[in-house]
């Protein structure tokens, strides 16, 4: 995640940077290093707010499973992490997830991935779930 991404996101959460401080556990400067690039986001950082913000997505749309709409194999669900605690709407926050027919275990690798996927992506860009 790089800065502009965590200012946009922070914005979205209508959050000023004492209040994302205190939800992330962390100090105001890191905060403000974090938008103006000083620091790296963790991916502690990354992964909560992801979080947070698909909690608050506010879309009257039902959204289907990841395991749906990737039309995974059955055997592929049932071996997948996603699958097995019924998170198909949580699929990129939890690591060792099956996508593309193999385990994504390191958290920035799977990003990269999941940014660009029909199930993260229009929690992160809303003018992608209107066009839905």
């Amino acid at each position: 995640m790089d800065s502009k991404e965590f200012l946009f996101l922070r914005k979205r959460l209508s959050k000023t940077q004492k209040e994302m401080s205190q939800l992330l556990g962390t100090s105001v400067k890191a905060i403000q290093g974090y938008e103006q690039g000083w620091r790296a986001v963790p991916a502690h950082v990354e992964r909560q707010i992801f979080f947070l913000v698909s909690r608050k997505r506010g879309s009257g749309k039902p959204r289907k499973a990841c395991w749906v709409i990737k039309k995974c194999p059955r055997e592929q669900r049932q071996r997948c992490p996603a699958w097995e605690f019924q998170a198909g709407l949580l699929c990129w926050f939890i690591n060792g997830t099956i996508c593309e027919g193999r385990v994504q275990r390191d958290w920035n690798k799977k990003m990269k991935m999941c940014k660009d996927c029909e199930v993260l992506e229009p929690i992160l860009n809303p003018e992608v779930v209107g066009s839905m």
